[in-house]
């Protein structure tokens, strides 16, 4: 019997050796699933960093586009607030020296054009059109007034 006692020892053992491996084998096929999915999971974050890098990148482009324009644009308000000031200086200057010309801008405005200049205070845009619309409206060139 001693013989059969060491048959099944070696069976037990066998048993024993291929459930060890069969475990061992399931660890590392568990093991390699992480790995594949942490490799999926880095790629996906570096497209989403490429993603947000070329974002940035157009939106800085697009700031300093803008900052530029703006830069510009003072230039430009700038000058022409320089132009005005020197027009208002030359109006002047001749209302000093040409005294028809004094006593022409010294005369109040037609009606016509007082009722141009005029506008009440609107918020919106259809306070604007019933404006338009209303009565305050500026006659057309086709409608010919009574002279």
């Amino acid at each position: 019997m001693s013989t059969l006692r060491q048959a099944l020892y070696g069976f037990a053992l066998l048993g024993a050796l291929m459930l060890l491996i069969w475990g061992q084998q399931q660890r590392i096929n568990a093991a390699e699933n992480k790995t594949k999915l942490a490799a999926k999971e880095a790629t996906d974050a570096r497209k989403d960093a490429d993603r947000n890098l070329e974002t940035v990148n157009t939106l800085t482009a697009t700031l300093k586009q803008e900052r530029d324009t703006q830069s510009t644009l003072r230039i430009q308000q700038d000058q022409l607030r320089q132009g005005l000031a020197k027009r208002e200086r030359t109006i002047e200057d001749l209302k000093r020296e040409n005294s028809e010309l004094r006593d022409w801008a010294a005369q109040p405005l037609p009606d016509a054009a007082r009722r141009v200049r005029e506008r009440p205070a609107l918020v919106g845009a259809a306070a604007y059109r019933d404006w338009l619309s209303g009565r305050g409206a500026v006659p057309t060139t086709s409608d010919k007034p009574a002279q």
